[in-house]
């Protein structure tokens, strides 16, 4: 099957699966409440799913590029506050989820 036949749930749990074993890397935890369903680095989130779409922190500036280039939108936790350096990624975005999961992680252990 390819990439875009998969529902948005089995892309995420395909992401999840690249991760599962690096070192640092905690996958999904069965709980309730904000982040239950994101990837950490010790501790930190850099990936998770939220109301079906992929939402991933990134520096600022790489935020800026992808909104500028139409492929996603600032997140916004329903705070009324769209947040810098957390991007959701477009459903028609042709961007991969695991390089940009990729940059995400390295931003996240560059913080």
């Amino acid at each position: 099957m390819s990439p875009d036949a998969l529902s948005v749930d089995e892309k995420f749990d395909d992401l999840v699966a690249q991760f599962a074993g690096m070192p640092g890397v905690v996958p999904p935890e069965a709980s309730a409440g904000f982040g239950k369903s994101a990837l950490r680095f010790e501790g930190k989130i850099f990936a998770m799913l939220v109301r079906g779409q992929l939402v991933l922190k990134l520096p600022k500036h790489r935020v800026d590029e992808l909104v500028d280039a139409g492929e996603g939108v600032r997140f916004d936790a329903n705070k009324g506050t769209p947040m810098k350096e957390w991007l959701v990624l477009g459903a028609d975005s042709g961007q991969s989820w695991l390089e940009l999961a990729h940059e995400a992680l390295a931003f996240i252990r560059g913080a």
